[in-house]
């Protein structure tokens, strides 16, 4: 993305926050009140959306800073497998290391990328580690009360689905990685850090990194934010559970409605508890794997690390891999959950 398109970007982000924020306060704003109560729900489901994901941007930035500082390109190059189905394996496992959502995983990957890993792996921790990580691991098992099928299968099924996906859209190699590198406004920033020594300058230089990284990705969370809240506002959740009757239909339902609410992993199962009477097993797992993958914000925020061709693979994969799983699922199991 050219320098000249940034800071309207940037623009619209920090309008959009801070606009709504206002709204949100009740500030004696004209016009706003005619257009309650929507757009009060608006505002409601767009501060919800970033407050939930903020906090692990932070913690995903703060965890790219330190690898770009701390750990060298030799380093990642040698730990890193040759295979591709063991680089994309161990990225699917990556997040039992780095507890992080779509929000935090994507700036962790893009170093991860920057210094040197294979495509399949960076793939790979992007797609499972919103699922893979022991925070989300409990917080299923907590809601769905250690049930196997859902707890095991949401774990199995993401680390799978990201392999395959990995291990295919990553064979395109160049087409996917040259995006991790156009961030060239960065790179004198980044070498200057390469050289500070000392405890106190190196956290100095890490709290500076991340603070560029959050407004890197932040512009684009808040505007995800933004496009899912419109859409959950304009679209009726009735609408999409009234076509959910069925395991071709109930799966499909749960996939697009986990695009477009783009819950953060962290709290997710407990929104998909809220379906189990009404959909089967397989169509919450759909919800439960997919969602995390592939939702509008981190559609957006996949743009700073991959290029269209790459993103659109694997959100294809991604969805083709989660509904073949759904559907079979609900066929073997039946009914409702």
């Amino acid at each position: 993305m050219g320098r000249s398109v940034r800071p309207i970007i940037n623009g619209i982000a920090v309008t959009l926050l801070v606009g709504l924020t206002l709204v949100a306060s009740d500030a004696p704003l004209p016009g706003v009140a005619g257009m309650a109560p929507r757009a009060q729900a608006l505002v409601t489901i767009f501060l919800g959306i970033v407050i939930e994901a903020l906090p692990f941007l932070l913690a995903g930035v703060l965890v790219s800073s330190a690898i770009h500082l701390f750990v060298s390109t030799e380093t990642i190059q040698r730990l890193s497998p040759q295979a591709s189905w063991r680089a994309a394996l161990l990225g699917a496992l990556l997040g039992l290391a780095f507890p992080v959502c779509e929000c935090g995983s994507i700036p962790t990957a893009r170093r991860l990328l920057d210094r040197g890993a294979p495509m399949p792996l960076g793939i790979a921790f992007v797609l499972a580690a919103p699922v893979v990580n022991p925070i989300v691991i409990v917080s299923t098992w907590v809601a769905f009360s250690g049930d196997p099928l859902i707890v095991g299968g949401r774990i199995a099924l993401t680390i799978i689905i990201a392999t395959l996906v990995a291990v295919v859209v990553g064979r395109a190699g160049t087409a996917c990685r040259s995006p991790v590198h156009a961030l060239v406004h960065h790179h004198e920033h980044d070498h200057a850090h390469d050289a500070v020594s000392g405890w106190g300058a190196r956290v100095r230089a890490v709290l500076d990194h991340s603070a560029d990284e959050v407004f890197e990705m932040g512009r684009y969370l808040i505007i995800g934010a933004m496009i899912a809240a419109t859409l959950q506002v304009t679209i009726p959740r009735a609408t999409l559970l009234a076509i959910g009757s069925d395991a071709f239909g109930g799966t499909f339902t749960l996939m697009v409605l986990a695009m477009v609410l783009s819950i953060c992993s962290t709290v997710d199962a407990f929104v998909a508890l809220s379906f189990a009477g009404s959909f089967s097993s397989g169509a919450i797992l759909a919800f439960l794997v997919f969602g995390p993958m592939i939702d509008i914000k981190a559609l957006l925020m996949l743009t700073t690390t991959f290029n269209r061709a790459a993103i659109a693979r694997m959100a294809l994969g991604a969805a083709l891999l989660s509904a073949a799983a759904g559907i079979t699922i609900s066929l073997l199991v039946g009914g409702p959950s």
